[in-house]
């Protein structure tokens, strides 16, 4: 969910200001990088409607990546480190105990070259970004003026010992050489920004509009893990969660203006201001997706849902009554289905006892063959002329004899359906 939200922020960024969407992939770990995931990436994106103009990926600029890198060293901003992971944990936890925050002390500056050939022997090397250690400034999009004190930050390894670009480096040259304008992203990322800044500089690249939005958390304001199940966009695609609720939500969550459902990826980006969002965290809980879900499909029309019919099995001279008849009880498109069974197989009666008599004389009242949309009124007219019953206790034991449910869609409506299936049965 929370990729989902920087995903769909900078996409309204570029629609609405006319650019371009760009679908970079991250991909230059080799071992946590699979065409599965990045085939599943574009999955949701596609079922979601945010289409990009472009993809790339990382692992195909891998020699920009290193000629950047050239560059910083020629600069005399890129130098090489030896500690091993082991050695970094130490120096961290006795700054720490000293009360002291846990910077990388710059011990590598001091080696002679001697010492670094020593080294390069027995480990290899890792190279890290040297910070200008002064205050780093911007004007953030959501956050307003941040600064940094880029002496409070350790400066950034941006190639590890195994050769492996990391990626702040990637995406410096990425968003520099592709001429990237805006960067939205979680509040997580606003020291990486800061160190990004001085390195897009020092590079002669020119800094983007940077925007940090607020991360997500659950309804009670728990942590929201994006490996939680049942928060993955596949579950929600099964459950049957509508790509423009989703959508909605997550456009205006978290933002100073209430959550509206929108129709279209137009609306969408038309009411979208990045402004609007503001820097506490946002909670999300996905109940708040099925009613708006269910209002979504209910302004379905009957060609809207043909899909769904044709899957649930309705015939196509049936559809459009039918969708007029459920289409404001329904939750998911799915839904179809249970409706259409009740008018093709009918359902248990549900008849509490002190109303068995009492609809065993109004079925023997109902016309026999197919009925029209004034059944239902000529029908529980007559009953009530017969029985003396009316309002609740006339309609509500009619209307469980027939659908096996107290509640449902306008009987007016579905009793002509539940009769044109009896009389073709």
């Amino acid at each position: 969910m929370g990729n989902l939200r920087t995903a769909l922020f900078n996409f309204l960024i570029a629609r609405k200001s006319g650019g371009q969407f760009i679908l970079r992939l991250d991909d230059t770990d080799g071992a946590r990088s699979k065409p599965e995931y990045a085939d599943a990436i574009k999955r949701d994106l596609e079922w979601l409607g945010l289409h990009w103009d472009r993809v790339e990926t990382q692992s195909s600029r891998l020699d920009r990546y290193h000629a950047a890198a050239d560059r910083l060293r020629e600069a005399g901003r890129f130098y090489e480190c030896f500690e091993t992971p082991v050695e970094l944990d130490l120096k961290r936890k006795k700054q720490l105990n000293m009360g002291n925050p846990p910077v990388y002390d710059r011990a590598a500056l001091r080696l002679s070259d001697a010492e670094k050939d020593a080294l390069r022997a027995d480990r290899p090397g890792h190279w890290r970004f040297k910070l200008d250690q002064s205050r780093i400034d911007w004007v953030d999009g959501i956050l307003g003026a941040i600064s940094i004190d880029a002496a409070s930050v350790s400066d950034p390894v941006l190639i590890r010992g195994d050769g492996q670009v990391l990626y702040t480096l990637a995406s410096v040259v990425d968003d520099t050489e592709m001429g990237i304008t805006h960067v939205v992203r979680g509040s997580d990322h606003v020291t990486n920004t800061a160190t990004q800044i001085q390195i897009i500089q020092a590079l002669g690249g020119t800094v983007p509009d940077f925007a940090h939005h607020s991360l997500l958390t659950g309804p009670q304001g728990e942590a929201l893990s994006k490996r939680l199940g049942t928060l993955a966009l596949r579950d929600l695609r099964e459950s049957g969660i509508e790509p423009m609720a989703l959508l909605s939500h997550m456009a205006r969550i978290g933002a100073s203006r209430p959550v509206e459902l929108r129709a279209s990826i137009d609306e969408l980006v038309a009411g979208f201001e990045i402004g609007d969002f503001g820097a506490a965290p946002t909670k999300f809980d996905v109940e708040d997706l099925k009613p708006l879900t269910a209002r979504f499909v209910s302004a379905l029309s009957a060609v809207d849902m043909s899909d769904a019919m044709q899957a649930a099995g309705v015939p196509d001279e049936l559809a459009a009554d039918l969708w007029d008849a459920v289409h404001e009880n329904v939750q998911t498109r799915a839904d179809i289905a249970k409706w259409w069974a009740l008018c093709r197989d009918g359902a248990a009666p549900l008849i509490d006892e002190a109303d068995r008599e009492f609809v065993a004389e109004a079925m023997a009242m109902l016309p026999d063959g197919p009925l029209d949309r004034d059944a239902w009124s000529n029908w529980t007219v007559a009953v009530k002329a017969a029985t003396g019953r009316k309002g609740r206790g006339l309609f509500m034991p009619l209307r469980k004899a027939l659908t096996g449910s107290a509640h449902g869609p306008d009987m007016g409506k579905l009793l002509p359906l539940l009769q044109i299936i009896a009389a073709k049965a």
